[in-house]
């Protein structure tokens, strides 16, 4: 990614959206704590709750964010298998933080939705917006198909790590696979607490997203330190989360080994030069070929390929227009 869009982009971006999140919704809501018991009378400490965030918002623009995503999506599978270009997609990144993440607030979120979706399939008395079954499954469905195009272009999560990724260091293989194991861990204890009774419930995944409370500028102190150390370490080992905790993550991976199409490292043109190699931070390259369940679609090994990325296509444009040969 040019220099130029990186820390120097994502400071400009939260400058620009630091105010947006007021205008993301279309319903004017303001819970009327007047008709209620009040603090005093309460007593022993009671605090009210603050009002419900994000706001709602009207039942067509929550489909027009399923229709974003699909879009979103699409658009990542066209830039990186159809196109083959870094460049491009990293505005795809630019713009998804952006939307899904300070506007929307982090709210369409099929990561916290496994929870969701966990509960009203062992409880018939519970139930969820159909809005947030689509967002869930959607994300799955295009990665039986195409590998993981929401991980690469869509997630803000994966957008705010990747826009910080400066200086990428290679972890070693074991240590990699090992590290790799927690999502399922961390997977495994979010169904198992989803369906414990009503009144023990937990949400662990919402409840300790570390990036959630930068998109909505609040949260616990220790849940933004988290976030924070999440970002610098991100800064030298690619997306940390995404590829050792997010539980989403390892459902995407299941469903892409199943994929026709995915990235590819030009099989018919290799040169078994290593740079496609050396340019991926994720350990998704094994034997100078893509490991799809691993591939975070973000597109670098192109921006390094001689034979058919962006280096390649540089090289034919110089060529057009009377440069060197």
């Amino acid at each position: 990614m040019p220099k130029a869009l990186r820390l120097p982009g994502v400071v400009l971006l939260l400058a620009i959206l630091a105010t947006a999140p007021h205008f993301a919704q279309s319903i004017y809501y303001e819970r009327p704590v007047e008709t209620a018991p009040q603090e005093e009378t309460i007593g022993d400490g009671y605090k009210t709750p603050e009002v419900q965030k994000p706001l709602p918002r009207h039942f067509w623009l929550q489909w027009l964010d399923v229709l974003l995503l699909g879009a979103a999506m699409g658009a990542a599978v066209w830039i990186v298998l159809a196109r083959r270009r870094r460049r491009w997609l990293v505005w795809l990144n630019i713009a998804s933080l952006g939307y899904f993440g300070f506007y929307r607030e982090g709210c369409i979120c099929p990561i916290g939705s496994i929870q969701n979706v966990t509960v009203a399939l062992a409880d018939p008395t519970y139930s969820i917006p159909i809005v947030a079954v689509a967002v869930f499954f959607l994300p799955l469905f295009v990665a039986l198909f195409f590998g993981r195009a929401f991980c690469g272009g869509v997630c803000p999560l994966g957008a705010m790590q990747e826009l910080v990724l400066l200086r990428p260091v290679h972890v070693p293989r074991r240590l990699d696979q090992a590290l790799g194991l927690l999502k399922y861990v961390y997977l495994g204890l979010a169904i198992v607490f989803a369906l414990k009774p009503a009144l023990s419930r937990d949400f662990l995944i919402c409840r300790f997203d570390p990036f959630v409370g930068f998109f909505r500028f609040s949260g616990e102190a220790s849940m933004l330190t988290v976030g924070a150390v999440f970002l610098i370490g991100g800064m030298f080992i690619g997306r940390p989360y995404c590829r050792y905790l997010c539980p989403y993550g390892g459902l995407l991976s299941w469903t892409t080994r199943l994929a026709n199409r995915g990235v590819t490292i030009t099989p018919d043109k290799e040169l078994d030069c290593g740079l496609c190699t050396e340019a991926c931070p994720y350990g998704a390259i094994d034997k100078m070929r893509a490991v799809r369940r691993k591939c975070l679609y973000c597109a670098r090994c192109y921006e390094s390929c001689p034979r058919d990325g962006e280096l390649a296509h540089a090289k034919e444009e110089l060529i057009e227009i009377g440069g060197p040969r």
